[in-house]
């Protein structure tokens, strides 16, 4: 009875709405509900935008849209965007004269007066760069000879084939035990399974650690719309991973002591985030994050903690021992789920040497790829490169069995007291101020009064080689031991080129200074974005 009249209900519903739809064109009745599928579609791209952009960033990418497809604009623009690239490239290297094909007769050993000829056309870089060069003196003498020395033997390994080079497998092994025994590997609360690999450096081990945090979280959590939280300052390496491995990136901007803002990344995480990121210190203004407060954050919510130590992997421990208040930021404190340290930087190893390190062997496995069916074989490979530079790995074990302890102690207290020297001799010219309270060799500084990028034009003209950063306006210089003997010199050339712009402010002729201020100026981040892309692709 009670099926009865529910198919009563049924029909006679039916039969209203065919009543009510036969006033409406067939065609119509069609059209509509695509109609209101597009509408759904619009609103939905609408609010994602706005979700991802912000409502300003939003209304602006909309706005300069409308704008190009005025008739001529777009050209315009275009040529502006061209001039300015061409303004960027004005002190690059020009490609008159570069080969695109091979020579018909092979130069031997010529070739090597080619390479002292192209060598010596480079600009003068001893003692004068922000970073870029980490061991003292010239690539001639000292550490930089054993290292050359070491790749030499080396040069024609790869870890690839482990049961061939047995020797480079064993030194890969030890330099990354010894990178995680200085941070933290040791101590009880580590968990005892610190693990991880060597990578061409810092860029790799970050996009290891993302991919791997990634890939664990999706088999821990089954998160698959990943996101991670980063600060403002964090490294733009975080960027490139997001974009190689499909993750959305929530950016928070960083407290007024410019550290990462714990009470904002925490209001940013939801059922999605897979990570977030602290830095020790952070390469733009020499800072460490709060990594004990991240740590507890991300114990407390169960997600993955990547700390980026890259820069200060192989100082911070040293300047701990040697007294200086640097607070915990390695596998000691809890929630840290993996480390990025490069060796190439303060370990003293060639270019193109890093490690990237795991709390336990269960995240690690993710950073793995297996291929079970091709046609070659079996196929695993523990980094992005298969094949890799075995003569970089016995170039980096050198290094540290080279400096050991007492090397590295004495390395860091030279690094640290230049270091604060640099940073009282800024403090004293009245012009300028320091961003933050720097830990360790990173000291960024700004002017309330002064275009700090036409003090940069200034000081390259001297030929310094320093950071240009944005909110605020700065510059940073990233001590090393070139800067031992010459960080006089820095301060010296620094006030000269303050007080030159005081005295006659404006741009210099071939100076990037307004360059540098319009970017920051700029609210069509896209349009930045433009200009970044056509240098890059008419520079490399």
């Amino acid at each position: 009875m009670a099926k009865i009249d529910f198919m009563d209900q049924f029909l006679d519903l039916r039969s209203k709405a065919n009543d009510f739809l036969s006033q409406y064109e067939p065609l119509a009745l069609v059209l509509a509900p695509l109609f209101a599928l597009f509408c759904a579609r619009l609103v939905h791209s609408v609010s994602s935008l706005i979700h991802e952009k912000g409502v300003k960033n939003s209304i602006i990418e909309f706005g300069m849209a409308s704008v190009k497809l005025v008739p001529g604009v777009r050209s315009y623009i275009e040529n502006e965007k061209k001039k300015v690239v061409d303004q960027m490239l004005s002190g690059s290297s020009k490609r008159e004269g570069w080969r695109a094909e091979l020579p018909d007769l092979g130069l031997n050993e010529g070739v090597l007066r080619e390479l002292e000829d192209a060598k010596a056309k480079d600009v003068t870089w001893q003692g004068k760069c922000s970073g870029t060069v980490y061991i003292a003196g010239n690539e001639y003498e000292g550490h930089f000879d054993l290292i050359n020395k070491a790749y030499s033997m080396f040069s024609h390994t790869n870890p690839l084939h482990q049961d061939v080079f047995k020797s480079v497998a064993k030194f890969e092994a030890e330099v990354v035990a010894m990178t995680a025994a200085l941070l933290g590997s040791k101590e009880k609360a580590s968990g005892g399974q610190v693990c991880g690999n060597m990578t061409s450096g810092g860029t790799e081990s970050i996009l290891l650690a993302v991919k791997s945090s990634r890939d664990y979280m999706r088999a821990k959590k089954g998160i698959t719309k990943p996101e991670m939280i980063i600060a403002e300052s964090a490294h733009s390496a975080y960027d490139k991973a997001a974009q190689y491995f499909n993750i959305k990136v929530r950016r928070v901007p960083v407290n007024k002591d410019f550290l990462a803002d714990v009470k904002g990344i925490k209001r940013c995480i939801n059922r999605n985030t897979i990570m977030i990121i602290g830095s020790a210190p952070g390469f733009p203004h020499g800072l460490v994050d709060p990594i004990e407060e991240l740590g507890q954050l991300a114990d407390s919510y169960g997600i993955c903690l990547h700390v980026d130590l890259c820069l200060g992997g192989f100082v911070l421990p040293f300047a701990r021992k040697l007294g200086y208040p640097i607070t915990p930021f390695d596998f000691s404190v809890k929630g840290v789920t993996s480390i990025s340290t490069d060796v190439y930087k303060y370990g003293l190893g060639p270019k193109g040497t890093s490690v990237v390190l795991y709390r336990n062997h269960e995240i690690r496995k993710h950073q793995f790829v297996a291929v079970t069916e091709w046609s070659g074989g079996l196929y695993i490979s523990p980094t992005i490169a298969g094949s890799r530079a075995g003569g970089l790995i016995a170039g980096a074990w050198a290094a540290m069995m080279a400096l050991g302890l007492n090397g590295y102690m004495e390395n860091t207290r030279q690094i640290m007291e230049v270091s604060k020297k640099i940073q009282k001799g800024i403090e004293e010219i009245s012009e300028l101020f320091v961003i933050g309270k720097p830990d360790a060799m990173v000291i960024a500084f700004g002017s309330d009064s002064l275009d700090i990028f036409e003090v940069n034009d200034l000081m390259a003209s001297k030929g310094w080689h320093l950071n240009a950063l944005q909110r605020p306006n700065s510059l940073h210089i990233c001590v090393t031991l070139q800067h031992v003997n010459a960080y006089k010199n820095f301060l010296d050339d620094l006030r000269e080129s303050v007080n030159t712009v005081k005295k006659n402010p404006g741009p210099i002729s071939g100076g990037l200074a307004p360059i540098y201020g319009a970017a920051g100026k700029m609210p069509d981040r896209g349009m930045v974005r433009d200009l970044l892309v056509e240098f890059m692709d008419s520079s490399c």
